[in-house]
């Protein structure tokens, strides 16, 4: 299982997954926004997620999990 994180402070913008979807390495899944900047964090491997742990709007620190992929 990898953990997905916040590469910074922000916003969560965008979710762009949910449970039980497949994912590829590099595809986005989330985007957040920082200093009005949009920022993606993308799978690191193939799999499917298996939890989002934040909602939209939620405001996240650089290191918090934010999508968890098996």
């Amino acid at each position: 299982m990898s953990e997905l994180k916040a590469s910074m402070a922000g916003s969560v913008w965008k979710i762009l997954v949910k449970q039980g979807d497949a994912v590829t390495e590099g595809q986005d899944v989330v985007i957040l926004e920082s200093m009005k900047m949009e920022i993606p964090i993308a799978a690191e491997s193939n799999g499917t997620v298996s939890s989002v742990k934040v909602s939209e709007n939620d405001f996240v620190n650089e290191g918090d999990v934010l999508v968890t992929v098996e």
